[in-house]
Order: structure tokens, then sequence, then C-alpha cells
């Protein structure tokens, strides 16, 4: 078995612990037991234990938004749309429960820059498969922009208590209309000889 499989394998068996006690050294402890993983060889796959579950997890619901993605048909649908089919599927991978966990984790000051950093891999990841190809700053700024609409919806849909989570995709509706009138913004700027 690889390090990935032995990783997976630690991931889904704390799932059910992490609800309880975060994702911290005892759901960490309870994984390695449910798995029947050797102690040492979960140590060495995973050396900082339920942080790096949290982010196999993380990356695990990046791969099920990647896969929803390639198997819709966004062919009709505006950019601004598949952007927020990217956002939306990558919700709906997710369980609401473990992800209040692991905004705890990761609002921790040793552990910021892990969640931003998984953050900004989900939003490169639905520009990345949405056929971007910008190689200068506006790779950097699409990812940032998308960062900030991204985090900003998921807090909104951990408070959602609506049916479907009907007021998460109404609120990131009108995150992605702000973002589009900056950019109409810009736009008007650099065309502007006397702004620009």
């Amino acid at each position: 078995m690889g390090e990935t499989d032995i990783k997976t394998k630690l991931m889904q068996a704390a799932l059910s612990h992490v609800p309880f006690d975060g994702w911290s050294e005892a759901t960490f402890k309870a994984a390695i037991a449910d798995a029947g993983v050797d102690a040492t060889l979960a140590k060495a796959t995973c050396p900082r234990g339920a942080v790096d579950l949290a982010l196999a997890y993380h990356a695990a619901g990046d791969a099920a938004m990647v896969a929803a993605l390639n198997a819709a048909d966004l062919s009709a649908m505006k950019y601004r749309d598949r952007i927020a089919a990217g956002v939306r599927f990558r919700l709906e991978a997710a369980d609401k429960e473990l992800v209040r966990r692991g905004t705890s984790l990761f609002s921790l000051p040793q552990y910021a820059g892990d969640g931003a950093g998984a953050i900004w891999g989900t939003a490169d990841r639905i520009w990345t498969v949405l056929g971007d190809t910008s190689d200068d700053f506006n790779w950097y700024s699409k990812r940032t922009i998308l960062s900030g609409v991204y985090g900003a919806t998921v807090l909104f849909w951990l408070g959602d208590e609506s049916e479907e989570n009907a007021e998460t995709w109404a609120f990131l509706d009108r995150r992605i209309e702000d973002v589009m009138q900056f950019e109409k913004l810009k736009a008007s700027v650099r065309g502007n000889k006397a702004l620009s």
C-alpha cells in the first residue's frame, strides 16, 4: 500500500470522529486504530497528524469537484456561471460539519497558511479545469479573487439553513456579480487614457 493509499485510508477512518473531536490528536489516534494502520507508519505518512488528514479531506473534495466539472456540460454557460458551478460542485462535495471543524483548525495561527493554501488550490483547480491559459499577472489575480469569493461563500454556507442551500447559491451569485462589476470598472479605467 502506497503513502497516498495509507493517507486516504486514515482520512476515511477519521471522518466519523471529526464531528465529535475535530481534526485533533484524538481523531488521529482513533483513525489509526479504526484503519488498522501501524502507528509508526501512520505518523511517517502524516507527520502532522490530523492536520494532514484535514488537508487530505480538502484535496478529496477538490478531486470530486474536478470530476463533476469534467462530467458536466458547461458549453452553453457564461463564464461566470461556469465559475459558480465550480464553487457549487466543491461545496456539494463536502460535509458541513467536517468543513466547520476544518475551518476552526485552519483559523489557528500555526495552520492559517495551510488553510489559505488549500483555498488557493481550490481556486486554481477551478480555473485550470475551465481552461484558463493566462500566464501573467492575470493568473494570480484570477486565483486571488476566486479564493476570496470561495472563502466568503464557504463561511456563508456553514451558517445556511435554507432548503438545498438556496441562500448560499444566491450569495455566491452576488459575489460573482460584484467581481464582474469590478472587472468592468478595471477595463474602463484601462481604456481611459486620462485615468490609465
